[in-house]
């Protein structure tokens, strides 16, 4: 059995792995959020341990010499050990906790009901409470560490923050049957679709954001609304089109409540992503949250 006895310490490995993967002792000490004085006594202690130079000093930064490379792909593997160990532990701690998720309306309606039933196999008693939100509101609330972890459909995520892509989808028009684009073999393109105005969801929503973003200078919206199934029941109620989601139309695609329209020359596929602080590393139920979505 290994005596560990020339093993750095986690915090002497991540002081290695910051500032190689920063490239400067100063910028390693603001991540990790200690003095630049101590992210060297770090990483000279564990050079020091390790009786190998990891990281070659000089007036331009710091990078990895031949064997550091090696070193830091094992201080990674160590790194991400430590941590698997704390989510599990934390896991272990928390029955009967409540995590705090915020997420926007096509997750929240499309995605995450299949996510908290797999989390609440994992942990029978943790409780799960959705705060539901455009992107907007929901960055807002994971940047100000209101929630555990945020759920995001808008292509843009704010510096300062963590995110990870949990899942894919496409915009696409859709109309009731009796609508005139539904009978239209060949869709329509671009330029009609932009001089259309349409039911679309409010500023802030990240569907909203796609459709300013694919046709700028469109025709003002003929209604705005704060959910996705509140714009479903107008474009059904009112015969008009629409943009959203595939995720949150299939069901009504599949029954002919609506029907999709093909756009020739424009496609709006998208990224949806998970959203943290990094002030606020998600853990133990948290954190199989953040990896069942991920999957």
């Amino acid at each position: 059995m290994p005596s560990l006895q020339r093993v750095p310490s986690v915090d002497q490995l991540l002081a290695l792995t910051t500032a190689a993967a920063q490239g400067s002792m100063g910028v390693a000490a603001r991540r990790l959020e200690i003095s630049q004085q101590a992210v060297s006594a770090r990483i000279t202690a564990a050079e020091g341990l390790l009786g190998v130079v990891v990281l070659e000093r000089s007036t331009s930064g710091v990078r990895p010499t031949g064997q550091g490379q090696l070193v830091l792909t094992w201080a990674q593997q160590v790194i991400d050990a430590a941590g698997e160990l704390e989510d599990g532990v934390a896991g272990l701690r928390a029955g009967g906790r409540t995590v705090v998720v915020a997420a926007s309306n096509t997750v929240s309606e499309a995605l995450l009901p299949a996510w908290a039933s797999q989390l609440r196999q994992l942990h029978p008693d943790v409780t799960l409470e959705v705060v539901l939100g455009n992107s907007r509101t929901v960055l807002d609330a994971v940047a100000k560490g209101e929630v555990d972890l945020g759920y995001v459909e808008t292509p843009h995520i704010p510096r300062g923050l963590r995110s990870k892509a949990v899942a894919r989808d496409e915009l696409v028009v859709v109309t009731p049957p009796d609508h005139p684009w539904a009978r239209r073999r060949r869709g329509i393109d671009r330029a009609e679709l932009s001089s259309t105005r349409l039911v679309l969801r409010e500023d802030g929503s990240g569907t909203r954001t796609h459709v300013e973003e694919a046709m700028p200078g469109h025709a003002p919206p003929l209604h705005t609304l704060p959910s996705t199934a509140a714009v479903r029941d107008a474009v059904r109620t009112m015969s008009v089109p629409t943009i959203l989601s595939t995720l949150a139309v299939e069901g009504d695609l599949a029954t002919g409540r609506l029907v999709r329209v093909p756009v020739r020359d424009l496609a709006m596929p998208r990224t949806l992503r998970a959203v943290w602080n990094p002030n606020q590393r998600p853990r133990g139920p948290a954190a199989d949250l953040l990896h069942l979505s991920g999957r």
